[in-house]
């Protein structure tokens, strides 16, 4: 813990056990405090690699998923337009890429034809 981030370590230690120096205790009672700090400490955060507890992610996905309900109800649901973004993939840093896998529609067969013959000449997809 201390060479992953001392700093939070200290902070979780004073916040805690109000143990402001923790280099004056045996490294047992230190290794023992620090194991029994609660899992949204910052040491244990960062050591989980969580931005967030995890208490506050599953508020954040409920968030989502009305969020969702709610515009699936509206005429912009309807449009297929101003979808409500992610507050849990914001705050977790996940956000969703385009696969490479994923299917392309065209308007129309120039278009295909267009967007084919670049591909096949070594262009970019969207045939410059």
């Amino acid at each position: 813990m201390i060479k992953l981030d001392e700093d939070a370590l200290i902070s979780d230690l004073a916040e805690t056990y109000q143990i402001y120096d923790y280099q004056q205790l045996p490294l047992s009672t230190v290794a023992a405090f620090s194991y029994n700090l609660r899992n949204d400490s910052r040491i244990k955060l960062k050591m989980n690699q969580q931005a967030v507890p995890i208490n506050t992610q599953v508020l954040m996905g409920i968030l989502d998923g009305v969020n969702l309900l709610l515009w699936s109800r509206s005429k912009d649901a309807e449009r297929g337009t101003k979808k409500p973004q992610s507050i849990l993939d914001a705050a977790m840093g996940t956000h969703k890429k385009q696969s490479t896998n994923s299917a392309v529609t065209f308007d129309s067969g120039e278009d295909f034809k267009r967007i084919r013959d670049g591909l096949i000449t070594g262009g970019e997809p969207n045939g410059d």
